[in-house]
Parts: C-alpha cells; structure tokens; sequence
C-alpha cells in the first residue's frame, strides 16, 4: 500500500488513473478503495439491499433523488438504474 495521498486512498495507482480520465477527487477515492477492498477480501461484495432490477421505478426515483440525481423524472427504470450506478 502505498501513501503518496494519504492513508485514506488504498490503491494510489488506481486513484491516479481514474483522475487522469477526468473522474473527481470523491469518486476516484471511493472506486480505487472499493476495488482494493475486494482484491483483499473474498468476501461477497456488497451489503443486504436489493439489486437495483428488484426495485420499482418509484423505489429507484426515490433513491436518484436523495443522491441529486438530475433528470430523474423523465427516466425509465433502466436509465434510473444506470444513472444510480454511475453515480
């Protein structure tokens, strides 16, 4: 593990990567950490929601609209869940 950002970034080189494609500070950490995290762990990925795809569009309306996601009225279900991934 390496220490050029900080103990709280887990895989530097990933970090590096997804900035240089254009990604924010926020969402660089929280993939390059993720992604660390399961390279160590062979643990199952994720906790005890339920798959997007299980979900009603309003459940996923609700959810793109706590997190401010930004044209969410005229999205299907597929798109809210793409953009909730994405996000």
């Amino acid at each position: 593990m390496s220490s050029k950002h900080g103990k709280q970034i887990k895989d530097d080189s990933r970090y590096e990567a997804l900035r240089e494609q254009g990604y924010s500070k926020e969402k660089s950490a929280r993939i390059a950490n993720a992604q660390a995290n399961t390279s160590y762990s062979p643990s199952k990925k994720g906790g005890k929601a339920s798959p997007y795809e299980d979900r009603t569009k309003q459940e996923l309306y609700d959810k793109a609209r706590e997190i401010g996601i930004e044209g969410r009225s005229k999205m299907s279900k597929n798109e809210l869940i793409e953009a909730l991934r994405n996000h």
